[in-house]
């Protein structure tokens, strides 16, 4: 995948930071010297060369799934879940604070945003964690000035190597799955989008009541990425009615019939949703012994 910005050609590059506080969430840019934006364009150079290492094929962002801690991840940019992190980027006129760093413990995430020769815009952010983490007090940093060690009295913050994603004109290209789920509030958008994604699902398999998918999805993060997930996949059109039904049986999910729609037996959400987001199936390898099983992650086979 190749990326919508000429890192050989950064005509501007600037630093700003996320703040949290009791009026909520916030993000400001601060003043820089030629030095940290320097650092900064080099972090950015070493994400993206992190991200090639593996032949720069990513796969998709997929809600259900456990990422791997370093994992280059794509998410185009017009999905519901980048919503966070795509209004950073297009914001248009964020306000300089001077004294965006006076309460280190408001600071969630740092960022960079440059801008090429061709007026493109990348923006690459970092969970703040250790930035602040030469802020506390067991730390005990020197220099040396005349000749002599001297404990370094002001606030010092330290950057990281690299940044944790990359968001172009296109996508937002994933280098710590953890990172971006943090900085994009995504526990709370995907439950957000419980609603939403059950109203599209509802759409494509109408014979299935999904009430009490939705008031259980509300209440457990993992059954609303599990949805999240099964409505991104778009697998859902055309799904057979008697062969849902045979695989939650053979799969141990009980589901029964009223009114016309299969309704799913409390204590079984998850299990349903596992069966629609391809997770649970069934191998019979030795005749007559058919064995359950639940995939912790799913690759489609070609």
């Amino acid at each position: 995948m190749k990326l919508v910005f000429n890192l050989d050609k950064v005509k501007v590059t600037e630093f700003g930071v996320g703040r949290e506080d009791a009026t909520g969430q916030s993000f400001v840019l601060l003043p820089v010297d030629f030095g940290v934006q320097s650092a900064l364009r080099e972090m950015v150079e070493a994400t993206w060369n992190a991200m090639q290492s593996d032949g720069g094929k990513p796969a998709p962002y997929q809600p259900s799934e456990k990422h791997a801690a370093t994992e280059y991840l794509y998410l185009p940019l017009k999905d519901e879940l980048a919503t966070t992190l795509r209004d950073l980027h297009q914001a248009a006129n964020l306000e300089i604070h001077v004294n965006a760093l006076d309460e280190p413990a408001d600071v969630f995430c740092y960022f960079a945003r440059l801008r090429d020769d061709k007026q493109r815009y990348l923006t690459a952010l970092r969970r703040a964690t250790q930035f602040k983490g030469t802020l506390k007090k067991k730390n005990r940093l020197v220099r040396m000035l005349d000749d002599t060690l001297q404990i370094i009295e002001d606030k010092v913050f330290k950057l990281d190597n690299d940044f944790d994603l990359l968001v172009d004109s296109t996508f937002l290209h994933i280098l710590r799955p953890s990172g971006f789920e943090f900085a994009g509030r995504l526990q709370q958008a995907i439950l957000d989008a419980v609603p939403g994604n059950i109203e599209v699902v509802q759409q494509d398999i109408v014979f299935v009541d999904f009430d009490s998918i939705q008031e259980y999805a509300l209440k457990h993060p993992r059954a609303a990425r599990y949805l999240a997930s099964i409505r991104g996949q778009a697998e859902t059109k055309n799904i057979d009615r008697n062969a849902l039904r045979r695989l939650c049986k053979s799969t141990g999910v009980e589901i029964t019939n009223v009114n016309g729609k299969i309704t799913i037996a409390a204590g079984h959400e998850m299990g349903f949703l596992e069966v629609l987001d391809r997770r649970r199936y069934e191998l019979e390898l030795v005749k007559g012994q058919p064995e359950r099983f639940k995939a912790s992650s799913r690759t489609k086979l070609t």
